[in-house]
């Protein structure tokens, strides 16, 4: 008998692998059909680096990324050279923090190429704040450098850094963290829809949002200690909204709503609680959460209780100035039809039990809301596809004085 479990087991797990080795293949095999397409699909290759498992593999990541930023990998800058440490303002800084990022660099490299490579992480840093006079270094921006440099090597990590802190990370680059502290501030509002409660306790503690800072700052890269995790991040932020990270860091705290609330409610105990993020996070599903509060409560639901002056300089704000090629190949708009997919694959399915599972906050005008919008249970990753109308980036601010 035991022999014959053994057996079905063996005869499982191999069924098992088969089936996920076929459909990374697929994956593979429509990423490859989107990149030769004529014109590039961008939207598909946003509905990849979305879905479950993302980009897969760092080969591919240096095929789509680009794409993704729609940087021209056919017209790169030149390697940046050794004169712009002459006379820098920010290369003491860099050096400093280069030297503190040995944990970011694979285990048992040799020294002698972990030394070469944080040259190279320094040389790009300040090619790209020598080329922006606007932006301005901050601490963590090399975090997420040397995660395009492994993943891309020098030369075209280079152009995408450029890119990324022209668009996604430029409000982390001004000369004062007004705009970082706006976007910090979008992170209760986004848990108290989900979990008024745990709001609720957090206000009580008066822990604030400082603990989401280094996430928020270096998209994860300093927090994660495996670097497949960082990247797999990397590949659902650059294909969606730049306040995505900050929906990331949202369903981290409502994944760990229980211990929050166990916690005693004062500021040291729940900010030591939250600032240690765990490693074993089921990130699959965390991401295909953020991805369904993005679509449930866009930025545009949130923006008064998130509100600053001058709301209009930020990259959210002004983000549909991106260069992407369409209004089909939006991040937004792949995950509003994400959505409305699983929703028509689920309506069969929907009911009264179902609708009380779904995750949103239970006050009598979200529920109004919900039953009208047809929403069930919480929505998978699995479902992406391309949608045929864009949802814009985000209306004007509604303007309010920074706490």
């Amino acid at each position: 008998m035991w022999c014959e479990i053994v057996s079905l087991l063996r005869s499982l797990g191999s069924a098992l692998v088969s089936y996920f080795d076929a459909k990374k293949k697929r994956k593979v095999a429509e990423i490859y059909q989107a990149l030769n397409s004529d014109p590039i699909d961008v939207a598909a290759l946003r509905r990849m680096a979305i879905s479950e498992g993302g980009l897969l593999t760092d080969e591919i990541r240096c095929k789509v990324w680009p794409k993704l930023l729609s940087v021209n990998t056919d017209d790169l800058p030149p390697l940046p050279g050794k004169e712009l440490r002459e006379d820098n303002k920010d290369y003491q800084q860099v050096l400093l923090d280069v030297r503190r990022s040995l944990r970011r660099f694979p285990p048992g490299m040799p020294d002698d190429q972990r030394e070469g490579l944080q040259e190279e992480l320094i040389d790009i840093i300040l090619h790209v704040l020598k080329r922006n006079p606007q932006l301005h270094y901050y601490q963590g921006y090399h975090d997420i450098v040397v995660t395009f440099l492994l993943v891309v090597g020098d030369r075209l990590a280079t152009a995408l850094v450029e890119k990324l802190s022209t668009h996604h990370l430029r409000d982390f680059m001004d000369p004062t963290m007004d705009n970082t502290k706006h976007i910090l501030n979008y992170l209760m509002p986004i848990i108290d829809q989900v979990n008024p409660e745990v709001h609720d306790f957090m206000q009580s503690a008066e822990v604030g949002t400082i603990f989401a800072l280094s996430w928020l700052i270096t998209w994860f890269g300093h927090v994660l200690s495996d670097f497949r995790h960082v990247v797999r991040l990397y590949d659902f932020f650059l294909a969606c909204h730049p306040l995505m990270p900050i929906y990331f860091a949202a369903v981290i705290v409502l994944h760990r709503q229980q211990e929050v609330l166990e916690c005693e409610c004062d500021m040291a105990s729940v900010h030591h609680l939250l600032s240690q993020i765990p490693q074993d996070l089921p990130y699959e599903s965390l991401i295909s959460k953020a991805g369904d509060l993005f679509v449930q409560f866009p930025p545009s639901e949130l923006a008064k209780e998130a509100a600053q002056q001058q709301a209009e300089r930020t990259a959210a704000s002004t983000f549909k100035d991106f260069e992407l090629a369409s209004v089909q190949q939006r991040p937004d708009t792949v995950l509003r039809q994400r959505f409305r997919e699983r929703l028509r694959g689920e309506e069969r399915l929907r009911g009264e039990e179902r609708t009380k599972s779904i995750l949103t906050k239970p006050r009598t005008n979200r529920f109004v809301k919900l039953a009208v919008m047809g929403l069930t249970v919480a929505l998978g990753a699995a479902a992406l596809a391309v949608v045929k109308s864009a949802l814009e980036w985000a209306p004007k601010f509604e303007l309010q004085i920074f706490p």
